[in-house]
């Protein structure tokens, strides 16, 4: 009885000892996609001005395009991969009130038309009010975007593109004139950086402004001519009360343009 006993415990005590050293299979992405540029990309769906306190809010609606799933990874901020949730860029844009943006529904519009796809990486790295001499090479969002997209291929998984949403903040008079050069220096610049020359790049065609060139940031973003950049246009988008700011209907519709883009060009 004792030795069945003793025999046993020694069975149970592998078993126990095994198994604890069993850890969860880590979490990582096949197709990495980077998130960058100003509040559009960073996300302003359903953030609305509460009278009572007089600050921005997120109403926290989740709409069906932007909810959880294991087969959507973000970057979180210390650069370890989790489960997406929205407000993607909450870590990131941290000092401005964020909610639904474009990311997880490019991510859901993929893995719709592309079931097989694989496990999606979004690395949010967009910064609300950010103008594009702010993201020129040496500047803290571009060493901060340079970083976090060498961090997400550290587990594996490969950058597939960046998404780019940028420009309302440049249509002021001073800004306007050196979009087109500072962008495309941009560009070269990451791909460089980052030793992907052919990186694709989708940038959105803004329409809201901070100022009175719309329509020369607008025409410069749409004669970028270079390989594997592409566009969409946000022509059509509607908008929060501050008219600047894409609503949660609008962001959705980008982030879902952004996917067909992709799924349709040939990078």
């Amino acid at each position: 009885m004792s030795l069945l006993f003793s025999s046993s415990s020694f069975f149970v005590f592998v078993l126990m000892a095994h198994f604890g050293d069993v850890r969860p299979e880590e979490l990582k992405p096949k197709n990495i996609f980077l998130l960058a540029g100003q509040s559009n990309m960073s996300g302003r769906g359903g953030v609305y001005n509460d009278t009572k306190t007089d600050t921005l809010k997120w109403d926290s609606v989740i709409p069906p395009e932007s909810t959880p799933s294991s087969d959507i990874l973000t970057l979180a901020l210390n650069n370890t991969w989790v489960e997406a949730r929205e407000p993607l860029h909450q870590e990131i844009d941290s000092l401005k009130t964020c909610g639904i943006g474009p990311g997880m529904p490019f991510a859901h519009a993929i893995l719709e038309k592309e079931p097989s796809f694989g496990v999606i990486g979004l690395v949010p790295c967009a910064i609300g009010g950010t103008k594009i001499h702010e993201w020129q090479r040496g500047t803290k969002l571009y060493n901060q975007l340079v970083d976090r997209a060498r961090a997400s291929v550290q587990s594996g998984g490969k950058i597939q593109a960046m998404l780019w949403y940028q420009g309302e903040s440049d249509c002021g008079d001073e800004y306007y004139k050196f979009y087109k050069e500072r962008t495309e220096k941009f560009f070269n610049d990451l791909r460089a950086d980052l030793n992907s020359p052919d990186l694709p790049i989708i940038l959105v065609v803004i329409t809201s402004s901070e100022g009175d060139h719309m329509a020369d940031i607008r025409r410069d973003q749409q004669k970028i001519n270079l390989k594997n950049v592409e566009n969409v246009d946000a022509k059509g988008s509607t908008f929060l009360p501050d008219d600047k700011h894409l609503d949660t209907k609008s962001e959705i519709r980008i982030g879902q343009k952004l996917a067909h883009k992709f799924l349709t060009s040939n990078f």
